[in-house]
């Protein structure tokens, strides 16, 4: 079981997102964008927030996942130049999550 920060704002994709990794048996919180994280092992982060900014995440030191709407590409590119180990689309996180967690906990 892994401690999953779970930076998302948007209540129903948050609330879902928390909801299928504690399904897959992780402890997973919804924190907000400024909390610390350095008690996670690894940081579900919405891109599209406002307030959000994918360099605050630099270095964080634990696998980072972030979220972006499929029309903001360049959100995406941001996000990996910043050094998040993973970059999907909402739709696929609602589809896939707790198995794109699981791949990111066994690098």
């Amino acid at each position: 079981m892994a401690r999953i920060a779970v930076v998302i704002p948007d209540l129903l994709l948050g609330s879902n997102t928390q909801g299928a990794l504690r399904a897959a048996g992780h402890d997973a919180a919804m924190v907000a964008a400024d909390a610390p994280l350095a008690d996670y092992d690894l940081v579900v982060v919405d891109l599209m927030a406002d307030g959000v900014d994918p360099a605050a995440f630099t270095g964080l030191q634990r696998p980072t996942l972030g979220v972006f709407a499929h029309t903001q590409p360049d959100i995406r590119q941001r996000a990996l130049d910043a050094g998040f180990d993973l970059v999907v689309p909402r739709s696929r996180m609602a589809r896939e999550g707790a198995a794109l967690v699981a791949g990111l906990l066994e690098r």
